[in-house]
């Protein structure tokens, strides 16, 4: 029998009076708590949110009036990070392939923190925005995390070195040392090998007489999307910031790109059963969103999530599809639900990264709203 919790029912069915459905509710007060969660479990690493999670500017706001940095990879996300109130000091662009364009719109803003992993860039940078902090990628183990990023960023930490001195021979500024383990990284053991690499470059640099005082350990900081599973961060945390004291001293500064794990749990996607069938001997329910819409990271960022629902009874195999004429469009096969009706609610938590971020409008049909609650 499925169980339903009655005060998030009701305060899911209030907010469908007022704002329908799609909607991906935002919790201010989660935004707020993980954010803390973080600074808490890794007490010297400085967080810069990673926008592209989720770029909605309510988001942004809340988290600028927390004090959080920002990691921005665009003009756009540049944009909107300075006009939720985050100083230029608090961004890095990093992005380690930026259209010359941007690049001098960062300078004109007074953004000088950028990263880079190829003499080209090197050369983009220098001569669109002079004197420039720069921090160099470098490659690292991606084993075993949901999203592998190494494929197409990051230098041979061999090569760090000699490209932060080509960085100094051009008139910029070498600044550290960052690296991305993979999203949704539950292999803390990425973690403590990338930063025993930073480690000696950063070791080599002073020896050589390179600046190199920042190290950033990117994002990929896991949630979990399913109850019955161990909450991954706190355990990987622990170990991440042991591994920081004993590698780094204080004259280390340390910065982190979180993004899901900030902006993933505070979002609920909220649909409605619009249309139902009985195919393959099992019932079908059509939503009002799915893989092109606010469930797009089902697609492009290998998300898994738990649906439930507003209804009590015995359950059966079912299947979830979207709303849209592409039989790509399917969300869940093998979901045990009870027998909906047309106008349920089926929702999902931890729904709040990577979301509306990607999703599109295709067949005209118009995204998930954003809705900012408590």
């Amino acid at each position: 029998m499925a169980k339903t919790n009655n005060k998030i029912d009701r305060r899911l069915r209030d907010l469908v009076r007022r704002h329908g459905t799609p909607m991906l509710a935002i919790s201010r007060a989660v935004l707020r708590a993980q954010l803390e969660r973080f600074r808490k479990a890794l007490p010297r690493v400085e967080p810069f949110y990673a926008m592209k999670a989720n770029p909605c500017a309510a988001v942004l706001k809340t988290l600028a009036q927390a004090g959080a940095g920002f990691d921005v990879a665009s003009l756009a996300e540049m944009e909107a990070a300075l006009a939720a109130g985050a100083p230029p000091e608090r961004l890095i662009f990093a992005n380690t392939i930026k259209p010359a364009r941007a690049i001098s719109a960062a300078a004109a803003r007074g953004i000088s923190l950028m990263t880079f992993d190829s003499e080209y860039e090197l050369d983009k940078i220098a001569e669109r925005s002079p004197g420039a902090r720069v921090i160099v990628r470098i490659k690292v183990p991606n084993v075993g995390s949901i999203v592998e990023l190494s494929l197409k960023f990051g230098v041979d930490p061999a090569d760090a070195i000699s490209l932060l001195i080509k960085a100094h021979k051009l008139g910029l500024r070498p600044a550290g040392v960052s690296f991305h383990v993979g999203s949704q990284c539950t292999r803390v053991e990425n973690y403590i090998e990338a930063l025993e690499t930073a480690a000696i470059i950063v070791r080599d640099a002073r020896l050589k007489q390179v600046p190199c005082g920042i190290v950033d350990i990117g994002g990929g900081f896991p949630i979990r999307h399913f109850d019955d599973e161990d909450d991954p961060f706190d355990p990987a945390a622990g170990v991440i910031a042991r591994e920081i004291d004993r590698l780094f001293d204080a004259n280390v500064r340390l910065i982190a790109e979180p993004g899901r794990f900030i902006a993933g749990p505070a979002g609920t996607l909220v649909m409605r059963v619009v249309g139902k069938a009985i195919r393959e001997n099992k019932h079908w329910y059509y939503l009002d969103d799915g893989v092109y819409g606010a469930l797009s990271g089902i697609v492009f960022d290998h998300a898994k999530y738990q649906f439930k629902v507003a209804r009590n009874g015995r359950t059966q195999l079912s299947t979830l599809a979207g709303p849209t004429c592409d039989s790509l469009d399917i969300i869940a096969r093998g979901e045990e639900l009870p027998e909906l009706e047309l106008g349920d609610i089926v929702y999902a938590e931890n729904a709040g990264a990577y979301s509306l971020a990607s999703a599109t409008n295709f067949n005209g049909l118009e995204p998930a709203k954003a809705v900012l609650v408590p």
